[in-house]
């Protein structure tokens, strides 16, 4: 086997992603630890650990305790390559998340053993399933009372739709949590309320009188009923199944007492699946090819305030990338080198020399990247599926210190090409326009642009229903349909058409009126075409 075989084998690249406050920052804190990425996991919301978590390490996330953004991260395990990309599980920056999933081959889903399956998870699992993305679900806070395991694992397969195969079983929860027992290793782990921390052994023979002392005889008399049902109702896990989306192992644990973490880590990189191939509009990207492709699927403006840098976030589909090398920048048709490409974790930043199929490398960039971009070694390609959402909020924003127009220019044109709202300029007035998918992405921007580049902005309200592109084959049509809404159009930020439509009957009328237009609700509707 080749060195670059060996290094694609060893390679796992996956999300975490979850309902709001479901612990998916803090596993992926944990998952860091064993790492050994980080020495002292830190808190999300604690008064006692004056540590914030490594991944929301933007100011407003460590204020709010949330994440708004993706944080990227790698480390080594087992001699394994590990890359976690951390995601918001907020509603409002779902899009963010959206485009996160594009670039992993896997998903790791955080549930609440208390609030069971909530609306984003459902949300998140469907754009999962839909790229027959293989899942492992953890169940978390086993430390606190919440729904009983099997009820929890029939409403994960109702409304995830999700085929599950439990490969671990709690042993009690809240205050009566004895531990759980791993079916995968067939290994029992031992949990102590005092120390918090656990205690790991073989345990092969579950009806052994040994379990009874560990547990008590209630609790391992209700092991064995429970192992019995499992093996009984569930199916076997079948790791081709899991690879191809149509089985989904599910553990249990408890995040933030470090318990279960690593049994969930020990197996997903022993069944996740290494790089997957990509498809671009052209062809299929295998990640075994010689020659080296990626795709931007993110852009972060001020990961360090002090620096004012912005980073694009490449996931490499093929080959090897290489430091100070000439890419072709398939968009722009032009030569890139890169002579500080970077690893990641969180915040924090290493030079790479090379990387493989299957990494995420961050690009200094100078204004040459916006979200979808490819780089080859020269073939002509553009990787689909990475789309901007028609917004479902909108507000006029204003510049609220006229002595900061320059700053307040450059950090609304920054903060729009990281994906954190859309800009859409009226064609009659110049006047623009914030769209987004949630209330909270205003917030965010206007923090953001006064804390990072001292740049104040207010919001006017404007009444409007929905921002979709225009296209059509028709020239004369749609320079009639551009002459009669002259009032009702804006360009985003790449200067294609929008319509603003201000009701769901203007919108329907519009279309009756003009069959000839196409009105696109995502704006990769140009990469749909040349499919």
């Amino acid at each position: 086997m080749s060195t670059f075989e060996q290094e694609l084998n060893r390679r796992r690249t996956f999300a975490i992603v979850a309902h709001p406050d479901a612990g998916k920052t803090t596993l992926t804190e944990k998952l860091l630890l064993f790492g050994g990425a980080i020495q002292v996991a830190g808190a999300v919301k604690s008064n006692k650990i004056k540590k914030t978590t490594t991944s929301d390490f933007m100011e407003i996330e460590k204020q709010r305790g949330i994440s708004v953004a993706t944080s990227v991260m790698g480390f080594e395990y087992n001699n394994y390559q590990v890359n976690i990309l951390d995601t918001p599980g907020h509603k409002d920056f779902a899009e963010d998340t959206y485009r996160t999933l594009t670039a992993v081959d896997s998903v790791i889903v955080v549930v609440d053993v208390a609030k069971g399956v909530e609306e984003q998870t459902e949300k998140l699992v469907e754009v999962c399933r839909m790229r027959d993305t293989p899942i492992i679900v953890f169940v978390n806070k086993l430390d606190r009372a919440g729904k009983d395991a099997f009820d929890l694992l029939d409403e994960i397969e109702l409304k995830l739709k999700l085929k599950v195969c439990p490969l671990s079983i709690n042993i009690g929860q809240g205050q009566e949590f004895k531990g759980v027992y791993d079916l995968y290793q067939q290994k029992l782990c031992l949990f102590s309320p005092n120390t918090k921390s656990e205690e790991v052994r073989e345990f092969k023979d579950i009806h052994s009188p040994e379990l009874d002392k560990l547990v008590t005889p209630f609790f391992a008399n209700n092991l064995r009923e429970e192992i019995e049902v499992l093996q009984t109702v569930y199916p076997q896990f079948d790791q081709q199944a899991y690879l191809q989306g149509k089985q989904s192992p599910v553990f249990f644990g408890s995040a933030v007492n470090n318990f279960g973490v690593k049994e969930l880590l020990d197996c997903f990189v022993q069944i996740a699946p290494r790089p997957q191939s990509f498809h671009a509009a052209q062809r299929e990207i295998r990640p075994d090819e010689s020659k080296f492709t990626g795709f931007v699927f993110k852009i972060h403006a001020n990961i360090d305030p002090k620096h004012r840098d912005r980073i694009a976030f490449l996931r490499i589909c093929s080959g090897t990338f290489h430091r100070n090398t000439n890419y072709h920048h398939v968009r722009l048709d032009k030569s890139l080198r890169f002579s500080n490409p970077t690893t990641f974790m969180a915040s924090k930043k290493e030079l790479v020399e090379e990387a493989f199929a299957g990494d995420i490398v961050g690009l200094y960039d100078s204004g040459n990247f916006k979200i979808g971009d490819t780089l080859t070694e020269g073939e002509k390609l553009q990787f689909v599926g990475i789309p901007s959402f028609s917004p479902e909020l909108f507000q006029y924003i204003e510049n609220a210190d006229p002595m900061k127009s320059k700053q307040l220019s450059k950090g609304i044109d920054q903060l729009m090409d990281e994906g954190v709202a859309q800009l859409f300029t009226r064609n009659n007035n110049g006047r623009k326009i914030v769209g987004t998918v949630g209330q909270l992405q205003f917030e965010v921007l206007q923090y953001r642009l006064e804390h990072e580049y001292g740049a104040k902005c207010r919001y006017e309200p404007i009444q409007l229903y929905k921002a979709c592109w225009i296209t059509s084959d028709n020239a004369d049509k749609l320079a009639d349909f551009k002459r009669k809404k002259a009032s009702f159009l804006a360009k985003d930020k790449h200067n294609q058409d929008v319509y603003l439509s201000e009701s769901p009957w203007m919108l329907q009328t519009a279309q009756t009126d003009y069959p000839e237009l196409q009105f696109h609700f995502t704006s990769d509707f140009n990469l749909n075409q040349e499919n």
